[in-house]
């Protein structure tokens, strides 16, 4: 599993076996997750989606795989917001923006454009496209973002936060950052604009991707029993009593029961796909059809199935002509092996991701809690370079051993980050200098370490393996502590003294504060440090690229004296598709395979 890291843009939930994210997110079993793909047979536009000119969609159907069950039309409460769900959900609603195959932000202008009017204060404006309706026919206007904005800004007493801390009205994933951010709410003519703009109490520096896709502002009303522009009003005048009726329906009306379709007269969609009727099967897949309202370029292939296949059976599923496309969880050498022996009736892909593994020191408890000395005989027996030489260049050949936690070894800054912020202390194993920091901290020879992590993950069983035969040498006794529940009992509690997971990105600027930072929510182990606190606050609160490089050094630099953990690789990324479908393109970013789906079709 992984973790998707929670950036102020949009927070999300940590439950065992999704990804979590906001924006970013951790991973626990294992996770996948840039480079060209030799899959693509369109010309890309960089990192962007191709531009295929005119498109008419054809008859027929892809399958692609995800791993777990379609939880439901809302993925943005804790109980449904999954990589898994959210592959599903994308072909469904449209945005502003989306994450491009390298992680840049794109933008998507047939859904409408947005800019920042001013920097400081930081004022964005945004416009929908005049044409952009729901599935229903409803235009979509502010009035459906101002709806966004309540669930993510208005307290269970009906006031705009203050601060973020209070408790929520709406069971949004995010809690309250958008009204921290943007206490005044998006600000239009009328409920029905298309034009409306934010204004920002402070400058946030991922501003960007702040606001997501909106929920039907007309559904919400209709189950509440009053007009848009009624509901509007509500927001507007802050009307408990409505508003508590319209978070009772936002929270709960748009879950599913597994294998009934969502009612298409509360579930209108905004993008090129929409449900099918009668298209659900339990435990077996969910099918999408073409959106026949979809004011732009329609989707290329009338229906998308998404199969639930475990990650171990979707290389059969591929070869039988099941599935037209995996992006197994987790590749291992016999990954690709097993690709390899498909030959040419597939097309593989492999790429570094923005997904990277790490080892994590707990800071609440334990014998690395207080001792900087520990931590550092820890880190100069962990054997990086064999973990990425056994374990994941056979998969992926350029993968190196990352050396930073913000920047990622494909990426242009890579290099004059880790120059800066690094003397390569840690490069290879020294047991000589490990057993005297394992001397100097006061540590008896058999000093217990759990390792903990998500079971069951081949992969990290065998990098705890490596580290055992290292560092028992130093004097620690190594201690496997997988467990199935790990990020639900284990990390929250503490119960170890080293976390092995992996974060899983998409590009953003801030969102590491929400795991370096003092009591910030993904912050599991306790770190604390005032100069990565200053230098979070000063990236975040500016748009500022030259700052931005700046503070990143300052706090690559701290983490590595300061040692909040060992950084090992960033994930390697294997796609495979059937050679007959065209336009499926790898991506380094935390959306998948799936992240252009609208844009497969079979070879003409």
């Amino acid at each position: 599993m992984k973790i998707r890291r929670l950036s102020a843009a949009v927070a999300v939930a940590a439950t065992s076996a999704l990804l979590f994210s906001a924006c970013t997110s951790p991973a626990g079993s294992d996770d996948p997750a840039d480079g060209e793909s030799t899959a693509s047979s369109a010309s890309a536009d960089g990192p962007c989606k191709a531009d295929l000119g005119e498109v008419t969609t054809a008859d027929g159907e892809v399958r692609v795989s995800v791993e777990d069950e379609f939880l439901g039309y809302n993925s943005n409460t804790p109980e449904t917001y999954s990589v898994y769900n959210s592959a599903v959900t994308e072909r469904l609603f449209g945005n502003f923006w989306y994450f491009g195959d390298d992680g840049s932000i794109c933008t998507d202008e047939e859904w409408g454009t947005y800019e920042a009017v001013t920097e400081d204060p930081l004022q964005v404006q945004y416009t929908l496209n005049d044409e952009a309706v729901w599935s229903d026919g409803t235009p979509i206007t502010y009035a459906d973002y101002l709806l966004d904005w309540a669930t993510q800004a208005i307290t269970e007493d009906g006031t705009v936060t203050d601060d973020g801390s209070e408790t929520p009205l709406f069971n949004h994933i995010s809690g309250l950052t958008l009204g921290d951010y943007v206490p005044a709410g998006p600000q239009a003519d009328s409920p029905d604009a298309k034009t409306f703009t934010y204004d920002y109490e402070r400058v946030y520096a991922d501003w960007k991707i702040q606001i997501g896709s909106p929920f039907p502002a007309h559904v919400v009303a209709e189950q509440v029993g009053i007009t848009t522009e009624e509901l509007v009003t509500a927001i507007q005048d802050l009307d408990l009593d409505v508003l508590e009726q319209a978070a009772e329906f936002w929270d709960t009306g748009w879950l599913s029961q597994p294998g009934q379709v969502p009612d298409p007269a509360i579930t209108p969609v905004s993008s090129q796909y929409n449900f099918k009727a009668d298209g659900w099967e339990a435990g077996q897949y969910i099918t999408l059809e073409a959106n026949t309202e979809y004011w732009g370029t329609p989707a290329a292939t009338q229906e998308l199935t998404f199969r639930f296949v475990a990650a171990d059976a979707q290389i059969q599923a591929l070869a039988n002509g099941d599935l037209d496309a995996i992006n197994p969880n987790g590749p291992t050498v016999d990954t690709t092996t097993q690709l390899e022996q498909l030959g040419n009736s597939v097309t593989v892909d492999t790429n570094q991701t923005l997904t990277w593994e790490h080892l994590d020191f707990n800071f609440n408890s334990g014998i690395f809690a207080e001792s900087l000395e520990a931590r550092e005989a820890f880190a100069l027996c962990v054997p990086r370079q064999k973990i990425v030489d056994d374990l994941i260049a056979p998969i992926d050949p350029e993968a190196v051993v990352m050396d930073a936690r913000e920047v990622f070894p494909f990426q242009d800054n890579y290099a004059d980050v880790v120059e800066q912020s690094y003397d390569g202390r840690y490069d290879a194993v020294d047991l000589d200098a490990a057993t005297e920091q394992f001397a100097a901290a006061g540590l008896e020879d058999g000093v217990e370490v759990r390792i903990g992590y998500a079971a069951p993950n081949p992969r990290r069983a065998a990098e705890v393996e490596a580290i055992k035969a290292s560092c028992d040498q130093v004097g620690f006794n190594i201690v496997d502590s997988a467990a199935p529940d790990f990020f639900d009992q284990d990390l929250p509690n503490g119960d170890y003294e080293v976390a092995l997971f992996a974060w899983a990105g998409s590009g953003q600027i801030a969102s590491g504060q929400n795991i370096y930072g003092t009591d910030q929510p993904q912050n599991y182990g306790g770190y604390s440090d005032e100069t990565v606190d200053a230098a979070w606050e000063t990236l975040a609160s500016t748009t500022d690229e030259a700052v931005h490089a700046e503070q990143i050094v300052i706090i690559e630099t701290q983490l590595w004296d300061t040692l909040f953990g060992i950084p090992l690789f960033a994930h390697p990324g294997v796609i495979a598709s059937s050679s007959s479908l065209e336009n499926v393109r790898n991506t380094a970013a935390q959306s998948g395979v799936v992240w252009n789906a609208e844009q497969w079709a079979r070879a003409s």
